[in-house]
């Protein structure tokens, strides 16, 4: 494997598959045997876990919510996601930890960052609940922070389209795709596969993001053996 320590970064709407919301069990049973295949070929695995596939605080703000709320409401939709993950994760005898910015003791751990650090060492997959903790800050936000706290190597996207292009795959069919691209690049283009301030804070640390579709079966492997596969964002 090419890297030791990754970070995944799953949006909400990944575990909802083509129902659009909720979680679809087949594909939470796919990625679940996809992680523990790179925890038995010895790779430290944690993953930041999105919550758009139950409620998203920007959408909220559209139906008149406050803001404040709203993000607090979708800290907490990642919390759902992550325990079916880790429930999903733990049937397949992968030993797993929640660890969440917002304090819920009851049901996982707080985030502290040398916990976090000794569950890898020990062999565990964390998986990082409620984002930052806080409002206005996006999951992406979210693991490109933990993702530096935990010294991780790389940074995977999983999305539904297999890289970044120029322009809308979906819509155009003269689409044109990146293998690689300068973080400076992906900020002065407006190229929206994170928001400006996760890969700012990715480029000041130098920690590589690959973009690449999840759907496609075995490519969080291939893309961890280091083969060429979907978008590599660096410097």
């Amino acid at each position: 494997m090419k890297y030791k320590r990754i970070l995944l970064k799953l949006s909400g709407e990944a575990l909802s598959g083509d129902k659009g919301n909720g979680i679809d069990p087949e594909i939470l049973a796919t990625l679940s045997h996809e992680i523990q295949d790179l925890v038995t070929a010895g790779v430290e695995v944690a993953v930041v876990v999105g919550g758009g596939n139950i409620h998203r605080g920007v959408a909220g703000t559209t139906i008149g919510m406050d803001r404040t709320t709203s993000d607090h409401m979708g800290m907490l939709a990642t919390l759902i996601n992550s325990l079916a993950l880790q429930d999903s994760l733990e049937r397949l005898g992968v030993y797993t930890r929640v660890l969440s910015a917002i304090s819920m003791d009851e049901i996982c751990e707080p985030y502290i960052r040398r916990k976090a650090v000794r569950h890898l060492e020990k062999k565990r997959v964390i998986i990082f609940a409620a984002g930052t903790g806080n409002p206005y800050f996006t999951t992406d936000t979210a693991a490109a922070l933990r993702a530096n706290e935990i010294d991780a190597e790389v940074i995977l996207k999983a999305t539904k389209v297999d890289g970044i292009y120029d322009k809308d795959p979906m819509k155009f069919d003269d689409a044109k795709k990146f293998e690689k691209l300068d973080y400076i690049d992906v900020l002065n283009k407006g190229i929206k596969v994170m928001d400006s301030t996760a890969v700012t804070l990715c480029m000041d640390n130098g920690i590589k993001i690959i973009v690449f579709n999840v759907f496609e079966k075995g490519n969080i492997g291939r893309v961890v053996q280091g083969e060429q596969v979907g978008t590599t964002v660096s410097k």
